[in-house]
């Protein structure tokens, strides 16, 4: 799912550094703030998402790096379609990961995913962070931008858009639904705010004060 920081330090328990799925990173970091966290958040390109064969060898040199610097280190992913690479990484080196297979349990609750897919089983799944990079980090992601005639092998199967809008405001509300006029499909929004996320944050960092 793009872009990359190389760090960026709001320091939730001393001595706590995050590896996190870019897609992830801006919500992290408003909690961060506004929880009064204290961590080191290295962050890896969204993108990976296309190719996550290369997440858990990317997140294991990071975590090894800080490992090696004294820190703790937990994993701000979800298995993110490693097929449990993410879960082998994590008992080799003592690491935990938030749960679920993909964000949109993280962010929305595996429950509220499945029904979205019970109802709909051609259901395409946007987030906030989807919504706002759609051009970069899929069509161009993809190669659509280049091969648009590939557009009905990746996406002819579905019949629906669902937004999980984390903090929808009008400039994503019409993103959103300029995405659901490329498909020319329905949307639906449904709000999840990041109060999941924040909670499960929370148990991965062992629920620890700010400074």
């Amino acid at each position: 799912m793009g872009g990359s920081s190389p760090r960026a330090s709001t320091e939730a328990s001393p001595g706590l550094t995050v590896i996190a799925c870019g897609a992830l990173a801006g919500h992290i970091r408003q909690l961060a703030a506004r929880r009064g966290w204290q961590l080191e958040l290295h962050c890896l390109p969204a993108p990976l998402h296309n190719r996550p064969a290369l997440i858990a060898p990317a997140a294991e040199r990071l975590a090894r790096a800080a490992l090696a610097r004294g820190r703790r280190v937990a994993l701000a992913y979800a298995d993110c379609g490693s097929y449990g690479a993410l879960d082998e990484l994590c008992g080799r080196l003592g690491l935990r990961r938030l749960p679920g297979l993909h964000c949109y349990d993280v962010l929305a609750g595996p429950e509220r995913v499945a029904d979205a897919f019970a109802a709909e089983p051609g259901t395409y799944l946007l987030t906030d962070y989807l919504v706002r990079t759609f051009r970069r980090t899929v069509l161009a992601g993809l190669g659509l931008d280049r091969h648009p005639g590939l557009w009905p092998d990746y996406f002819g199967h579905y019949r629906r858009l669902v937004w999980l809008a984390q903090a929808p405001d009008p400039a994503l509300d019409a993103a959103a639904r300029q995405i659901a006029a490329m498909f020319g499909l329905p949307l639906t929004v449904v709000r999840t705010g990041t109060g999941r996320l924040e909670r499960e944050l929370e148990r991965l960092a062992g629920a620890v004060p700010g400074p």
